[in-house]
């Protein structure tokens, strides 16, 4: 990794939208300019003003307030979804490459059928047993995220495996656990933290997806994805209930996006 990262324009400004949804996310939870539960009909549906900065929905709540309040939901489902995806990829992974035979073959196969099923698909799934809601959004997106951390895994284990310094190690008595995850995961982790973050914009979209479907997170909850669904019917009478909501999704893909494709170019020997 260069020893100069902030000289690298796209993972700086990456990094600044990342940094300032955060401070939203945080800011949101010990202050909002209202309450973005708080209903007012006779404030319903205004555009934006020094009182509402982002306008009203259709029931008279702040925009700006459940915008912000949005932005721990979308944290909260991105880092919660990755981390099942990631936690379960990799050991999925480094159990199949380290232990290979029937049992990589099977895991792969069984990898293969998951990354056909897409998320959407598995949170309908879920919802049929389960109730619509926040939680089955998450382990959905989740589930669609194993296939590829478990082969960025694999393939680490597969090209380290036979490596002079894990034989070494092993010669000198190192078991399998030990082996794997002091010489093997180590030198995998900068793909693997690669991946994570550009499965955090993808999981941000696809929370925001489930939730206008009515999948995900449920009324009155403030959720991006659940805005943009309430706002569609009333488009004509206030069309900056959609825009805000729709900007922070775009903003923070964005952002995330940029500070993926810089820590790629960062982490990159080559590019080094």
């Amino acid at each position: 990794m260069t020893s100069r990262p902030w000289r690298h324009a796209t993972f700086v400004l990456g990094g600044a939208i990342t940094a300032a949804l955060l401070a939203t996310a945080g800011l949101s939870l010990v202050y909002t300019p209202a309450d973005p539960l708080a209903m007012s009909i006779g404030a319903r549906l205004q555009g934006p003003s020094g009182v509402h900065p982002f306008g009203t929905d259709q029931f008279g709540r702040d925009i700006l307030s459940r915008v912000m309040t949005g932005a721990v939901t979308s944290i909260a489902v991105g880092v919660i979804a990755v981390g099942i995806g990631a936690v379960a990829g990799v050991l999925l992974g480094l159990a199949s490459g380290w232990l290979g035979g029937w049992l990589d073959e099977a895991a792969m196969r069984l990898v293969d059928a998951v990354q056909g099923f897409p998320a959407i698909l598995s949170a309908l799934l879920f919802t049929a047993v389960f109730s619509p809601g926040i939680v089955v959004s998450m382990v959905a997106i989740g589930i669609a995220f194993v296939p590829a951390f478990a082969r960025l895994a694999r393939g680490g284990v597969l090209e380290l495996r036979a490596r002079e310094f894990v034989v070494a190690a092993r010669a000198l008595g190192a078991r399998d656990r030990r082996l794997l995850f002091r010489h093997v995961l180590p030198n995998t982790l900068a793909p693997l933290i690669v991946q994570a973050t550009t499965s955090f914009p993808v999981a941000i979209l696809a929370e925001a997806a489930l939730a206008y479907l009515g999948l995900g997170t449920q009324p009155p909850n403030p959720s991006w994805g659940l805005m943009l669904r309430e706002a569609q019917n009333f488009l004509g009478m206030n069309p900056w209930f959609a825009v805000f909501p729709g900007g922070a999704i775009a903003l923070t893909v964005l952002g995330l996006n940029l500070l993926g494709d810089g820590l790629r170019d960062l982490l990159d020997p080559k590019a080094a």
